[in-house]
């Protein structure tokens, strides 16, 4: 058996009640572990992280995709995060990178029974995509719900992997994928500044010709302040330091400093072995200087 982390985004961040049926569902089943749940009422938007073993963790995914399809309905929904989905999207992401297969298996077998039970359709991204037009979410996604009411079906980006090209009339679609594990990162700058925020973006995001393993936008958050929000798909090729120095000397140069970063959902422990050699220049620590990792192995 492999042991699997799962984090599905659910479009409810202000709703703490919907938020707790959501979790319910996942916590209700056996075997599964609820580790984090983190909501942004700016964004609209809630991450639920847990981690079980196959069989289990599909159960768990289904119940929170089904609970959120039946008290989430996308035309009463607004925030600053794009989606198409009551769930937008539902990630299963190895602990170990070698065990990959499992997860796309995993994804495959979960996409299957979410279209034919729940009548959403699916798309299978990244590692679990079926086509090349599918790796990319954004691509996907594009402008969202009520773009997809339109062109579902139209071209192969927009054909789903499973039920109909129709979208659900309340929950829409949702990308069930198996992918290396991302970091969603926020940076916010000391001003209200959004056109500021919006063209860093631009200029560190891969697809604009920045960072690579970066995708970017820029909002504005519920106090006024602008924030780079960001998902750094791969924290091997740029750090959450890598992006930090680079949003930090664009917002200097127009005279503005950053106020805070933030983390949404947990990072791998790898991302912090790595910051230490290159922040703290300690090259030679490992992740056996780590206690609670010591611990861990020990006990299992």
């Amino acid at each position: 058996m492999t042991l699997i982390e799962c984090i599905p985004n659910f479009s409810e961040g202000r709703r703490p009640e919907v938020v707790d049926e959501i979790t319910r569902a996942v916590a209700g089943v056996a075997d599964v572990s609820l580790l984090d749940v983190q909501s942004d009422a700016t964004h609209n938007r809630s991450v639920v992280t847990f981690v079980g073993h196959e069989g289990p963790i599909a159960e768990a995914a289904y119940r929170a995709i089904r609970t959120a399809a039946e008290l989430i309905d996308l035309n009463e929904h607004e925030g600053a995060h794009p989606r198409f989905g009551a769930t937008d999207v539902c990630p299963f992401v190895p602990l170990r990178a070698e065990e990959m297969a499992a997860c796309i298996e995993t994804a495959g077998r979960l996409a299957q029974r979410v279209a034919s039970e729940l009548a959403i359709p699916v798309f299978l991204y990244e590692d679990a995509a079926r086509v090349p037009e599918h790796r990319n979410l954004a691509v996907i996604r594009g402008k969202g719900f009520e773009e997809m009411r339109e062109v579902i079906g139209s071209e192969p980006a927009k054909t789903p992997d499973e039920g109909e090209a129709r979208v659900h009339a309340t929950a829409g679609a949702v990308a069930i994928g198996a992918r290396f594990p991302l970091i969603a990162f926020n940076v916010n700058l000391d001003t209200d500044d959004l056109a500021l925020a919006q063209r860093i973006a631009v200029e560190i995001r891969e697809k604009d010709g920045g960072l690579r393993c970066v995708k970017a936008i820029g909002l504005r958050l519920d106090d006024g302040a602008a924030q780079v929000s960001m998902n750094l798909t791969d924290y091997r090729v740029t750090s959450p330091a890598d992006v930090v120095a680079a949003i930090a000397a664009r917002a200097a140069d127009a005279g503005v400093s950053i106020r805070e970063s933030e983390v949404v959902g947990l990072l791998p422990q790898d991302v912090l072995v790595r910051l230490a050699h290159s922040e703290l220049h300690a090259t030679a620590f490992t992740r056996d200087q780590v206690l609670e990792a010591r611990v861990l192995d020990t006990l299992l």
